[in-house]
């Protein structure tokens, strides 16, 4: 059974102005999320700024949206590093903490092998019982997990169930489900792309838009679930402009911004992120009013 079906938010992390976790705009944030129909919180992830902070804070920000969430939906840990011990004691201390799963991304930097992915995965799996998603997103990471690589783990590593694939290539998505006989659990990591995945078997998106429109975006999934393709399809087209300005520069800058703007006190950004050009922040507000969010 898969993690969670639908639409999984990619949560920030609220910071005070201090640079200090705001863990009440988090709680906040997280039941904003429950009540709006988000299928699941994907905490300390790449939009949650978790490769900004120390490893206590980390395990904390897990800590208390388990804590908070009370398994109404599953919560997923970010727990992934280009340190195989260091992601396998974060994974660790996330399953302590009562994750449901966890969200590995490629490593970066190092630019392992295919095999060197493998052992990698294999190792952080075999040391936690909860279930595993791989994140594949080359243009941020410097490698590409293959789809052979990503059928073989899944089929040899009983808890490594999916992958969260941000690669935007079709034919390598197109060629998982054929290698893995369409067992394999695909969730879109980029908002435009949620209906062509969906289409070809997927179970869902890790969604950044959700910090901002989670009933929306949960119902871009859960009409396609129905069987209103048309529906599903008309949501995904009209929230494309908001999702091009969520991304006109490098996540989570904008959708920090956008929260903002909306007066959920996200709060600032860590370096070295910086906050949002004047222009984009312009197409952005722009953007959010064409959408009926501001």
């Amino acid at each position: 059974m898969a993690i969670f079906e639908g639409a999984g938010v990619a949560l920030v992390t609220p910071f005070k102005e201090d640079g200090e976790v705001n863990y009440g705009k988090l709680e906040e944030l997280v039941e904003e999320q429950i009540a709006e129909g988000t299928d699941s919180i994907v905490a300390c992830g790449t939009t949650g700024e978790a490769s900004t902070m120390t490893h206590e804070e980390h395990l904390e920000v897990i800590r208390y949206v388990c804590e908070i969430t009370k398994k109404r939906i599953p919560v997923i840990a970010g727990t992934g590093s280009n340190c195989t011990d260091t992601a396998v004691y974060l994974s660790q201390e996330a399953q302590k903490h009562g994750a449901d799963g966890l969200l590995l991304v490629s490593p970066y930097y190092n630019k392992a092998t295919q095999a060197g992915l493998k052992a990698h995965f294999k190792a952080i799996a075999d040391s936690v019982k909860i279930p595993a998603l791989l994140y594949n997103v080359p243009s941020r990471t410097g490698v590409n997990i293959s789809p052979k690589t990503i059928a073989d783990l899944c089929s040899s590593v009983s808890n490594i169930v999916g992958v969260k694939e941000a690669s935007g290539d079709f034919n390598a998505i197109a060629d998982l489900m054929y290698l893995s006989d369409g067992n394999v659990d695909v969730y879109s990591g980029n908002d435009n792309q949620i209906i062509p995945i969906l289409a070809l078997g997927g179970k869902g998106v890790i969604s950044v838009l959700s910090n901002v429109a989670p009933a929306k975006t949960h119902q871009i999934c859960q009409a396609y679930f129905d069987g209103d393709i048309r529906l599903s399809a008309r949501l995904q087209i009209e929230a494309i402009d908001l999702i091009n300005a969520l991304f006109c520069e490098v996540n989570p800058i904008p959708v920090k911004a956008a929260l903002n703007l909306m007066g959920k006190q996200a709060g600032p950004l860590r370096l070295p992120l910086t906050e949002m050009e004047p222009e984009n922040q312009e197409r952005l507000k722009n953007a959010m009013k064409a959408y009926g969010i501001l």
